[in-house]
This record gives structure tokens, sequence and C-alpha cells, in this order.
């Protein structure tokens, strides 16, 4: 009766609060987590991301550069790509029409428009392409430091690419964010932020939260291998996203969460979701198996004293068959007694959300256009 009892007390409590853990087994491990992997965009931030600024090279102009990315994007459904849509009819901008429009993996978009082969990603699509960010520079720059995500658009005349101007996204870092890594901490969890986006702009929203460590520039195929990594390092690592992209790192988790609301492919591979996006509700889920695995093992010892007390005097002739009976039904309804006792368990995320963290504006968004 111990360890199903007690599972089942703590799932259901579990479920009461938010937490839907669909697998019994990561219940079982998740007391044992060292390591709390957050992807950024949707699950540390709110997900919906604005543009920021639009800033255009020589030669170029602001309303070009925003009616060129937003024919890019006109068929995208990615947030980044809604927020241009967002800004192009807020400012009544006619958009033309892409041709062959496709995504660059982990770096952006690229297509067609007027005739003129154009892209919109970021810095390490720049790179590839041997670009530099030229008289953009100190504007890149001063973006990130406000914790924006830069987006380069990049336009080809058949035989050499030309910088045309950057967007910068934003998004607004979740008001219990800062909450839920500080309850991490006080569980003795480390916490670790993978992102696509670039190092500076990453940063500012690690040391906003007091996030332990960042992977940056992380592209969506490589966050399972930084997974594998720490947990070849011998830490058990829990990852939290709810992206198209975080299905293979959420599988090679020793632990892995969704958030709902998030893609459909996350929600299915993880094996606890989180039924609200409040990022505290990851560390309630953890004093949940902790507290889980404690009964378990106070249910064992409780009866495993019973027996090595009960039977010897048994054997002996010395105990009572009546009072053997009694003490044996005693022991099975302390052991369920005690599993119960998790139903009383509240989790911080049931207390009123945490202070705002003090710059509660726009910061940097995870990856590229797509």
């Amino acid at each position: 009766l111990a360890t199903p009892t007690a599972i089942m007390a703590g799932t259901g409590v579990a479920a009461r609060h938010g937490i839907l853990i669909k697998d019994a087994e990561a219940l079982e491990i998740a007391h044992a987590v060292t390591v709390v992997a957050f992807d950024k965009t949707g699950t540390l931030t709110e997900g919906k991301p604005s543009l920021a600024a639009v800033v255009a090279a020589d030669g170029s102009n602001h309303d070009e550069v925003l009616r060129l990315a937003a024919a890019l994007q006109k068929s995208s459904s990615h947030p980044l790509a809604m927020a241009v849509m967002d800004k192009v009819r807020e400012e009544r901008l006619p958009v033309p029409e892409a041709h062959d429009a496709k995504a660059l993996p982990g770096r952006g978009v690229e297509g067609t428009v007027r005739g003129q082969k154009l892209a919109l990603g970021s810095t390490r699509m720049l790179r590839e392409l041997q670009l530099n960010e030229g008289d953009l520079l100190a504007d890149a720059q001063r973006l990130e430091r406000q914790g924006k995500t830069v987006s380069w658009l990049v336009g080809s005349d058949g035989k050499q690419w030309r910088l045309l101007g950057l967007l910068a996204f934003g998004d607004t870092i979740k008001h219990t964010a800062a909450a839920a890594v500080a309850r991490l901490h006080q569980l003795g969890i480390k916490t670790v932020m993978l992102t696509g986006d670039n190092r500076g702009a990453a940063e500012v929203v690690a040391k906003e939260l007091g996030i332990d460590e960042v992977r940056a520039e992380v592209l969506p195929g490589d966050k399972a291998a930084v997974v594998k990594e720490l947990r070849d390092a011998g830490a058990v690592v829990a990852f939290v996203g709810d992206g198209l992209n975080d299905g293979p790192a959420l599988a090679a988790a020793s632990v892995s969460y969704a958030m709902a609301g998030g893609a459909d492919v996350a929600t299915e591979t993880a094996g606890i979701t989180l039924m609200r996006g409040d990022p505290r509700l990851v560390a309630d889920s953890l004093d949940v198996s902790r507290r889980t695995y404690s009964k378990i093992k106070q249910g064992l010892f409780w009866a495993f004293g019973y027996n090595v007390l009960g039977i010897p005097l048994a054997a002996l002739g010395m105990l009572n068959p009546v009072i053997a009976g009694a003490a044996m039904a005693f022991s099975s309804v302390s052991v369920v007694v005690n599993a119960l006792t998790l139903r009383r368990w509240h989790g911080a995320a049931d207390a009123p959300a945490a202070r705002r963290p003090k710059h509660s504006q726009s910061v940097a968004v995870s990856g590229s256009p797509r």
C-alpha cells in the first residue's frame, strides 16, 4: 500500500493545483532533480512578442524595411511574424507578395520579393552569409543591452548580399518567473536557460531572473544535446518548454514539463503538464514529488517495523491472533492515512503573485524570425 497510495495522493493533490502528472514515473524521478533547464519564450516570458524597433541601413528607409520583412513573414503563424504583421497593420502599409518563401531552421526565413532575393534572420544567419553589422552595429548593441532580440534583413542582387536593416523584438517577463527561479534555488536546484537568442540579450533576462547559467544561440535541434550534456555530467535534469522545437529536449530530459497552451508535440512528449502558464508550478511539482517520496519511505518504514516486531512474537506464540489481526489492519490503515496527509499540501503558486520585476518592460525573445 505504501507506494501506490502515496503516488495516488500525490498525483491527485498536484492535479487540483494545476499540475497534471501523466506519468507516475515522472513523479517518482522528480524528487531527485538537481537541474531545471528552461526554454525562454512562452515559459519564462509571455510569448507574445512585439516589434520594438526598425532601423534601416544606408540606402533604405524604415517603411521599406518593414514592408519587405512583412512580405517574408506574411504566411507565417510564428509569434515574431505576427508581431511584424501587427506593426504593418498599425501603420497601414501595403505589403508586397513574396515568392518561394521558406524557413531556415534556427536562423530565419528567405524568399523573393519584387524579383529580389531577401532573407530575414538571426546574427548566426548574418555570419553564414559573411556579412557584418556595419553602421548598424551600435544600434544593435544598444537594443541588445535593453534585452531586445535583433533580426537582420538582407538582400541580394544575384551576386552578393547586402544589409538592408534590422528589426528588434521584445517580450515581457512573466511576473511570476523571478519567484519561480528563487523557489528552485531554495530547493537547492540549479537553473539553466536555453535560448536561440544572442548572448547579450539572453543575459539581460538571466540577470533579471537570477538564472544560474545561460546557453545562448542554441539551435532548436541542439537543445536536446545540451540536456544530454547536463545529464552526462551527473545531473538529474528537468526541462521546461512549450514550443514545437522543444520536443526532442523534452524527450531527452530525466523529467519533462510542458506549459499548457503550447505546441501539441510538447504536451504529448512531456510527462508533466502545467495547466497554467505559471513557472512557479515547476517548483511546486518538485515539492510534491519530494513529499510523496518521503511518504513512501515513511509508509515502508512503519510497515516494515510492524512486521519486524509482530512476526517473531507470533512465531513464538506470544501474540494473540486477535491482536495480531488488529495490528495488521492498523498497520495498513496507518500507511494509508499517512499518505493521505498529502491532500493538505498547498503550493507556492497558490499564494498571491510575487512582485513584478523592476523592469517588466520588453525583454528578448528566443530564436530567429521563424
